[in-house]
């Protein structure tokens, strides 16, 4: 039989993982609304982003979600998916991988563009809950891609 305080350790930890699946949501929800104040809530202020896999420089919160606001909003439609998402806790800490599914209407194109990957984060609790403070974006494919940027 488990002890009270092994119990409580169990329930916070699932209380953790949902909140942290949260996250994941709302950053999805705020890229596909183009919300990029909600964006940026999802992670610390000195978050380190890095989208070099799809060919964004990486750098701090407040450069990439400029970057992304500039290129995102010429985007017509977006929908991005998450799913199996996987968490690791260390206390105050932890690793997240979660998949990618994201269909889009591209600017210029009459077809729909497809692309997958992974989503690594490292989160941490804060204050106001928990924040990512890195994201590495893994495009693993990316069906009807957009031209090359020169």
């Amino acid at each position: 039989m488990m002890d009270v305080q092994a119990v409580h350790d169990k329930l916070e930890a699932v209380h953790d993982k949902l909140e942290i699946g949260e996250l994941l949501y709302r950053y999805a929800r705020s890229v596909d609304t183009k919300d990029w104040e909600a964006l940026a809530s999802v992670f610390t202020d000195d978050a380190h982003l890095d989208y070099s896999s799809v060919g964004y420089p990486p750098g701090s919160r407040d450069e990439v979600v400029a970057i992304l606001s500039r290129a995102v909003d010429a985007v017509p439609m977006t929908q991005h998916f998450i799913s199996n998402i996987q968490i690791r806790l260390d206390g105050d800490r932890a690793d997240v991988t979660a998949m990618f599914y994201n269909p889009m209407q591209l600017p210029g194109m009459d077809a729909l563009s497809f692309c997958g990957g992974n989503y690594h984060h490292r989160v941490v609790r804060t204050a106001d809950g928990w924040k990512s403070e890195h994201l590495v974006e893994e495009n693993l494919w990316f069906v009807n891609p957009p031209a090359r940027r020169k």
